[in-house]
């Protein structure tokens, strides 16, 4: 008599999981934070409520790990889609992994990863249960500062990173603070999506890089070489 295989709890358990997050994510985009409970969640699943509460505590534990889970997905894609030998999604230039590409153009590798995050934003998959986790986290401090801490926080990050580099290979001014510096570019992507106050688009995000690293200031031209002094010094002021 040929035994049969017992079932292979990890894979059930991957399953239940993958499950869980699916229903999850699309619950709270249809009815909204409130209205998505742990028995919803588990009857869109097909699985028990038993079986969150032993791997979560709480509706918002589900809710950000399964967000989490989406945004790791949508990183792994982007990085994968990056051009690299053997087609690894490994760029020339040392990119970091499932992170910031560091490629020793800093314009650039932050151009990439804003122009994904537009793409990212303007996915309903992401985009629907992205703005009621966000929406509840204004009026639940404890779901924000879950939101924060778990899932935009690491994310961030990666921008801290990714400028301490360049501030090691001169692109960046020394004394700047990258925590800082990285609201430049990051907030007014996240404001205008938000609120809806304008398209977000790759344009857009180009030119947050440009304006972030260039600045708003009228940009002076290097004096030509007829303009300065024969002994190399600055040139001559220019008479009235």
């Amino acid at each position: 008599m040929v035994k049969k295989a017992a079932p292979d709890s990890t894979r059930r358990s991957t399953r239940s999981r993958r499950a869980i997050y699916d229903a999850a994510l699309a619950l709270v985009g249809e009815v909204g934070y409130p209205r998505t409970t742990i028995e919803g969640i588990a009857a869109r699943a097909g699985v028990g409520k038993q079986t969150i509460y032993r791997w979560w505590s709480s509706k918002a534990e589900v809710l950000l790990e399964a967000f989490t889970d989406l945004s790791a997905q949508a990183a792994e894609a982007e990085a994968a889609a990056r051009p690299g030998p053997a087609g690894n999604g490994q760029g020339e230039g040392g990119q970091e992994e499932n992170g910031i590409p560091d490629t020793g153009d800093l314009a650039a590798d932050l151009r990439l990863v804003l122009r994904a995050t537009v793409d990212e934003l303007l996915d309903p998959k992401f985009d629907i249960p992205a703005r009621a986790l966000a929406a509840e986290g204004v009026v639940d401090e404890q779901v924000g500062a879950e939101f924060v801490t778990k899932l935009l926080e690491p994310q961030l990050q990666l921008y801290v990173r990714r400028l301490r580099s360049a501030q090691e290979h001169g692109d960046v001014r020394p004394d700047i603070d990258p925590r800082i510096a990285l609201e430049l570019f990051v907030s007014p992507l996240a404001q205008r999506w938000l609120q809806r106050t304008g398209p977000i688009t790759h344009a857009y995000t180009d030119t947050l890089v440009d304006y972030a690293l260039n600045g708003l200031a009228p940009r002076r031209p290097s004096p030509t070489p007829s303009a300065a002094s024969p002994g190399g010094g600055p040139a001559a002021p220019a008479r009235p």
